[in-house]
């Protein structure tokens, strides 16, 4: 769980670190965005890679190598000295990272044969990794407090080098004999198929229509298809396709990942609206940001237990719909808003949203084979961290353009930057007469709400559309973990001693 927390931290620990890191970097709109988004799209690119590399070399060994990479970069984030070294370091992150997160739950896959132990130990990871993406702010919050900016990276340092004395010393080492050679072309396939997809949506989404982004979409969707076609072909392919068509685990992947891309993508909104609009230090936003896993603490274990009873499929697609539920309430938001209308707005979709997530992650563990836990977690994971990363580009978009909107030609006087983002916004007034400023905050304030708005309703339309596929694909897969696990499980149960 040590690393799983770190890796899920560093999806949100910079939320609260972002006006410092403008007023110090100075970067774009573009810049910031890269900042946020590079670390998801790398770590997403490359989980299946690891996953099928932990299940060759071990998941142990990639864990460990992962735990060093991991600290390096925290190293070089921390003292980047540009928006582009900082884009580096992150990218760097995102490679330790994907070592890292795929390791954990083949490890546990692994570790726990028993069906319910096994649930009971992916509800754990489950709320690990939540609480990894909600204590980030925190941290970050208490850090600022106190240090600069780059503390937010150091703070990895301790938890890597317990991990690489602990790691050794308590995990043991599991893989599978490798079968085949390692196929590095549908390595760099699939990472060379991600990157220019998610890049060509993110400027699509900002910037409408361009030749540019419209090829690179292309060009990610041809090269994905080519990796699709690859892996039906080879005898031991880096993704099991069959695995991927089954509903337990293909419906699971799908779900999670409209799951992250609501929640990572509306985070940012939060924390920025709390620190910036509502004027709280950055601490104190981080601290109320803790609120909200109030809801999951409530519903997590009510939605376990209701999985005992009724059908996993009408629950999860409840649990989405109560997400979606406090989405749309926080479409009602205003600048002048009380703050316990946010917090109650998003502890009910943490809520809704954990407690599906939680029985879709038990659903997809149990149905894959243990020889293939590596690569099964990796695409388990890969929608997750995809899901985050296109909720950051898409609903991050969203959220420009219609900021960019609201400041159009309302404060003709003021420099571009305070037009393109809210802490430019903020960094600018500074520096103007109290008039003008106070025009040009409350101008920025009132366009940065109504974005996070929009975000928040197109977050409720991504859970809806995770309620329904939940309805239409998990249905009737069962509440066992182990049950549909098909011939890997049972080869698993003829091993087991009586």
């Amino acid at each position: 769980m040590l690393p799983l927390l770190f890796v899920s931290m560093d999806v949100s620990i910079l939320f609260y670190a972002l006006p410092a890191i403008g007023a110090d970097l100075e970067p774009g709109s573009t810049q910031q965005l890269w900042i946020l988004d590079i670390y998801g799209f790398v770590l997403a690119g490359l989980l299946i890679t690891t996953g099928a590399l932990g299940d060759r070399i071990g998941r142990r060994t990639v864990l460990i190598t992962g735990t060093v990479l991991f600290a390096a970069a925290s190293v070089a984030a921390a003292y980047a000295q540009s928006p582009g070294a900082l884009i580096a370091a992150r990218a760097l992150l995102g490679v330790g990272g994907a070592c890292l997160m795929p390791s954990t739950l083949a490890l546990v896959r692994n570790l726990f044969h028993d069906p319910r132990q096994r649930a009971r130990a992916v509800a754990l990871w489950t709320t690990v990794m939540a609480t990894g993406i909600s204590v980030g702010p925190v941290v970050s919050g208490a850090l600022l407090e106190h240090f600069w900016w780059g503390a937010v990276f150091l703070v990895n340092l301790p938890a890597m080098a317990l991990l690489l004395v602990l790691a050794p010393l308590l995990l043991p080492e599991s893989r599978t004999p490798a079968e085949g050679r390692f196929d590095i072309l549908s390595a760099v396939l699939s990472l060379a198929a991600l990157l220019p997809l998610i890049h060509g949506i993110k400027e699509v989404a900002k910037h409408g229509y361009q030749p540019l982004p419209a090829l690179g979409i292309t060009a990610g969707l041809a090269l994905g298809f080519v990796f699709l076609r690859r892996q039906a072909r080879l005898v031991h392919p880096m993704v099991d396709l069959a695995l991927l068509r089954r509903r337990a685990f293909g419906g699971s992947v799908l779900v999670n990942l409209l799951a992250m891309a609501a929640t990572v993508g509306f985070a940012a909104f939060f924390s920025q609206y709390v620190q910036s609009v509502l004027g709280k230090s950055p601490f104190e936003a981080a601290m109320w940001s803790l609120v909200p896993s109030l809801g999951v603490v409530v519903c997590a274990p009510a939605g376990g237990a209701l999985a005992r009873r009724f059908d996993r499929g009408y629950v999860m697609g409840g649990g989405f719909l109560v997400s979606a539920a406090g989405f749309l309430s926080l479409t009602r938001i205003g600048t002048q808003s009380p703050l316990w209308m946010t917090l109650a707005g998003s502890a009910v979709y943490a809520g809704g949203l954990v407690s599906a997530m939680t029985l879709a992650n038990e659903l997809a563990l149990g149905a894959a084979p243990p020889e293939r836990a590596g690569s099964a977690a990796a695409v388990l994971e890969s929608g997750q961290e995809l899901g985050g990363a296109l909720g950051m580009a898409l609903l991050g978009s969203v959220g420009a353009a219609v900021y960019g909107g609201g400041m159009s030609g309302t404060v003709p006087a003021v420099p571009d930057a305070a037009r393109e983002t809210l802490s430019g916004a903020v960094a600018v007034a500074r520096q103007l007469p109290y008039q003008l400023r106070e025009t040009v905050l409350s101008t920025a304030f009132r366009a940065f709400t109504h974005s996070m708005n929009m975000a928040a309703a197109g977050a409720a339309v991504a859970m809806a559309g995770a309620a329904v596929l939940s309805v239409a694909l998990l249905r009737g897969t069962g509440s066992v973990p182990a049950d549909g696990a098909g011939s890997g499980a049972r080869t698993e149960e003829k091993r087991r001693p009586r």
